[in-house]
């Protein structure tokens, strides 16, 4: 009997266990809680849940009055009686700070854009600056390779009226006597040495066809000056074989006179009746 008894009481707790423990979770559906959760987010503010019930003008819903009413803390009421503070409202704390790290993440890419321009315009600047690349620049290319070609062809130091580009030896012998040649030469080895530095040295892309300009410039000048000179001397040369040739006895080989004017009077009386 007393078996029975014990095995009673244990298949009765067991039962009450399963009852217990088997049962399904009931979903909470508290409407002051989905109020809040309202407010919380973006649908809408208020539903201030409890509401107020009243009897002959008194409050009668104690959890009102507890939650909202006068018997509740200040800070309830504050929040109760005071502004719009949904984050996630059109103007909310949460909305402003979306759109400001989305703001941030633009001006962030323009950033990055405006450093990688920078960059690779610091890496254009390099392939200018240095004289390693100068030879691939397609304004040298185009235009001052075959406009400076003349100034490597001609010599460094010439030593004849060949490599001086004159009509003649007497033209050299004349241009070399007067020293024009030495200043010619002088000329030659600056426009030589402004041209080789503008080949050489690193400097920004526009300061080198400035160079390239002076130099041609100054090349200019000297070709036509070289031209000048040599056709002024061939000019001279060619007045002087003319009034030798029209003159050949013009004076005496040795004349006994004592000065210029007798020399003078003696020409004079001797080609009077021929002019």
């Amino acid at each position: 009997m007393e078996n029975l008894f014990t095995k009673g009481k244990f298949f009765l707790l067991l039962f009450i266990a399963a009852n217990l423990f088997g049962q399904s979770v009931k979903r909470l559906n508290d409407p002051a809680i989905v109020a809040q959760h309202k407010r919380m987010t973006f649908e809408s503010w208020g539903d201030w849940r409890p509401y107020p019930k009243y009897f002959l003008g008194v409050q009668t819903n104690f959890a009102y009055a507890t939650v909202w009413g006068m018997w509740a803390p200040k800070i309830n009421r504050e929040y109760k009686d005071g502004d719009d503070i949904r984050p996630l409202k059109p103007t909310g704390e949460q909305n402003l700070r979306l759109a400001q790290l989305k703001f941030q993440e633009e001006e962030a890419k323009k950033i990055k854009a405006a450093s990688d321009t920078i960059y690779k315009r610091s890496v254009q600047d390099f392939a200018h600056w240095t004289s390693a690349t100068v030879d691939a620049d397609p304004l040298w290319l185009l235009y001052y390779k075959r406009m400076l070609k003349p100034i490597t062809e001609f010599p460094d130091t010439p030593q004849n009226f060949v490599e001086w580009r004159l009509k003649d030896q007497q033209t050299y012998e004349t241009l070399s006597t007067t020293g024009t040649l030495r200043r010619l030469q002088e000329e030659l080895d600056l426009i030589k040495e402004k041209y080789s530095m503008s080949r050489t040295m690193d400097m920004p892309r526009g300061k080198r066809f400035v160079m390239y300009h002076e130099t041609l410039i100054r090349w200019r000048k000297f070709i036509q000056e070289l031209k000048k000179h040599n056709d002024k001397t061939t000019l001279l040369l060619d007045y002087k074989n003319i009034l030798n040739s029209h003159l050949p006895t013009a004076l005496p080989a040795q004349s006994t006179s004592t000065s210029d004017k007798q020399i003078v009077q003696e020409v004079m009386l001797k080609y009077k009746h021929k002019y």
